[in-house]
């Protein structure tokens, strides 16, 4: 016997050793408590080193921890608990805290059935601790994160057929509860009608699959209002059967943001109708569809817009603009769409249309544009040009059917306007309809084989060489497929119908910059582009520029931009902004064409050039006009008392120099003065190396 209580003696305590268990005995009556080695040595203590004493763990044990590991021990003491268990720290010999999972209990009685001793194990729990907390730390950023993007979690049990919905869910769904628990088949009422069966389907995931579904769908709360969310889910094997899990989010706000991008990116903001590219698309798809009945394609210009802008300003401009809108719409059949193309011009188009009907409605919204609100601030009258266009071929393409209409409202403007004129191939004009679609075509293919030509005009300073200015207006010339030179004034009226002016401003400044960013960073030169109403309305326009300038390293300082009255009162607000930012970055600003237009001098006050190009017809006759001199002399007074310089346009007679000189007129350009050639030679007589005089020998 007494071997076998050995043996079971030297088998328990290599069991307790193997499992890292500490042991102590506490023996009630004396107040005596035998700790183990192996708890001394989890403790990093080696065999009798610590103190014998009975409080000895609770002198070890961390001091937020003390009172909750006494009470545990009471309360099985006072036969409150079956056992005792608790969690604690003890101190290391090294000054660190051991976490230790505590367990014991009554082991002995005496006669009255009082507790006499008691037995317990520790056992070193630190790592679980460790991992509790960082897995403590990963729920909180996940907790956190999930909060941030107002997502809920929820899941279905498979096998118990219960669902749970954590509070974030059922506040989506306005659901009040206070547990998680919710019915299997709660969130099947909420699905909207129109989304059930789809939403349904795709929320069936196969069973041992890992892949993650997502999917929108509409909800409908108790209230009645209509939500959007978004939801992924996936299985997830556990238990007898698994699990659904999914998310939800409430997108129905990044649902209004991208109808109103997706709003904005095909309306005119102003007016509501349809944009350009908007109107391209839907003319396209009409006229692939083309039946029986043509198709009326309808260009309406605006007459004497510009005078009303003058006149009474850009609030009773942009009335004026929605007004004619709604009248247009109100005067069109359910199955007809309007466009703003930009500006004062518009373009419709109406389905099945014979001509009989066409001009009922060119009659019909002539007279809504004269009736057109105009506000009280003037007694003018606004009237239009239409020209019509009907295509029957389903092969015409946007651009000849926009180009009919165009040509066929030119006639109308020709014939005295406030009428109407439908396009006739025998009478259409030189300079317009499809010829002018072709010549757009043209110059698009220019810009990549290489036609499109860039070219210069020097700007001087008056009575002194141009090598003190170094100043030149960039211009762009066009050479036809048959090599002879287009001029400007024929292709860039064009880009403008046809929506090109923007993108033919962005080829010229890039190439100019690309071919010529080393001679403006040595200050060589430096180079003035003209901007049309187009560009100046581009929202990405710095953009470009910006990133040009950085790709290139031509200075800000070496670049001017000039703005007519015409692009201004386009759109009145981007010019404003277009000069701010200019001057933010030091780039020069001209206003060009000055004194042309009724609201020069408004312009002059609200945008704070740099230079005034004096518009060239105060210039050409100068010589023999009293009238023009006044004007000159008066717009260099002004501008003068500005700070900002003066450059005469169109100097073609010496008269004409010597008057401006006389005026004290800084700059000046024309034929006269230096006529327009190739930018490149210019740049290469820039940059050219000056000659020094050879000295004679003595």
């Amino acid at each position: 016997m007494a071997d076998d209580k050995t043996r079971n003696e030297e088998f328990w305590a290599l069991a307790l050793e193997r499992a890292h268990l500490g042991v102590w005995d506490w023996d009630l009556k004396s107040g005596a408590c035998y700790y183990s080695p192996i708890w001394s040595k989890m403790l990093g203590y080696d065999e009798g080193e610590l103190a014998d004493a009975a409080d000895l763990w609770l002198q070890l044990t961390h001091p937020d921890d003390r009172e909750r590991a006494k009470a545990s021990g009471d309360r099985h003491i006072a036969g409150l608990t079956p056992s005792i268990e608790t969690e604690l720290r003890l101190k290391h010999k090294d000054g660190h805290w051991v976490w230790v999972l505590d367990r014991g209990g009554i082991v002995e009685r005496d006669a009255g059935d009082r507790p006499v001793r008691l037995m317990g194990v520790q056992t070193d729990i630190t790592r679980q601790k460790e991992a509790e907390a960082a897995l403590e730390q990963v729920n909180v950023r996940f907790r956190l994160a999930l909060a941030a993007s107002g997502t809920g979690i929820w899941h279905h049990d498979i096998g118990t057929h219960k669902s749970y919905w954590d509070a974030r869910t059922r506040e989506i769904f306005g659901l009040i509860a206070d547990t998680d628990e919710v019915t299997a088949d709660l969130w099947h009422t909420y699905l909207h009608p129109d989304d059930k069966d789809a939403t349904e389907h795709a929320h069936q995931v196969p069973v041992g699959s890992d892949t993650v579904i997502a999917s929108q769908y509409r909800i409908v709360k108790r209230d009645g209002e209509i939500r959007h969310v978004e939801s992924l889910v996936r299985f997830i094997a556990t238990g007898s059967a698994g699990q659904i899990l999914g998310t939800v989010r409430d997108i129905t706000e990044e649902k209004k943001r991208a109808q109103e991008l997706a709003y904005a990116a095909n309306h005119d903001a102003l007016t509501g109708l349809s944009n350009r590219a908007a109107f391209d698309r839907l003319l396209a798809d009409h006229i692939g569809t083309v039946r029986r009945l043509p198709l009326a394609v309808f260009y309406v210009d605006l007459d004497y817009f510009k005078a009303l802008n003058d006149y009474a300003g850009h609030a009773a401009g942009d009335l004026a603009l929605k007004s004619v809108a709604a009248g247009i719409v109100g005067s069109l059949p359910p199955s007809a769409h309007a466009a703003r193309l930009g500006g004062d011009e518009f373009a419709l188009l109406v389905p099945n249309c014979a001509t009989k009907q066409a001009e009922r409605l060119a009659g019909a919204i002539l007279a809504a544009v004269r009736d057109a609100d105009l506000g009280t601030m003037t007694s003018r009258k606004l009237a239009a040009s239409v020209g019509i266009a009907f295509v029957a071929d389903h092969n015409t393409s946007v651009a000849d059917a926009l180009a009919c209409a165009d040509d066929a409202c030119y006639a109308a403007k020709a014939a005295g306007r406030n009428r109407f004129a439908v396009f006739s191939p025998e009478t259409a004009s030189g300079s317009g309809g499809l010829n002018a679609a072709r010549l757009a075509a043209d110059l698009v293919d220019a810009m990549e084989d290489g036609r499109l030509k860039l070219f210069g005009q020097q700007i001087h300073l008056l009575g002194k060489p141009w090598q003190e200015s170094r100043h030149v207006e960039v211009l762009a010339r066009l050479i036809g497929r048959n090599g002879r030179m287009i001029p400007p004034g024929e292709f860039i009226p064009v880009a403008e119908r046809f929506g090109l002016a923007s993108r033919l401003d962005r080829w010229i400044i890039r190439t100019a910059l690309s071919l010529h960013g080393p001679a403006m960073r040595s200050g060589a030169i430096s180079l003035g582009f003209n901007l049309s109403a187009q560009t100046l309305s581009d929202p990405q326009l710095w953009d470009f520029v910006d990133a040009a300038i950085e790709q290139t390293g031509a200075p800000h300082s070496g670049i001017g931009f000039e703005i007519t009255e015409t692009a201004a009162v386009t759109n009145f607000d981007a010019a404003e902004q277009f000069v701010r930012k200019a001057r933010e970055r030091r780039c020069r600003v001209s206003l060009d064409d000055f004194g042309a237009g009724m609201s020069s001098f408004e312009y002059l006050r609200r945008f704070p050039v740099d230079a005034i190009k004096i518009d060239g017809s105060f210039i050409e006759n100068i010589a023999q006009s009293s009238f023009d001199r006044e004007i000159v002399s008066a717009i260099s007074g002004i501008a003068r008392s500005l700070g900002c310089s003066v450059v005469a346009e169109k100097i073609e007679q010496q008269a004409a120099l010597e008057i401006l000189e006389g005026m004290g007129v800084a700059y000046g350009q024309g034929f006269l003065l230096h006529r327009p050639e190739p930018l490149e030679a210019i740049v290469s007589r820039a940059t050219a190396p000056v000659a020094l005089p050879k000295r004679r020998r003595a």
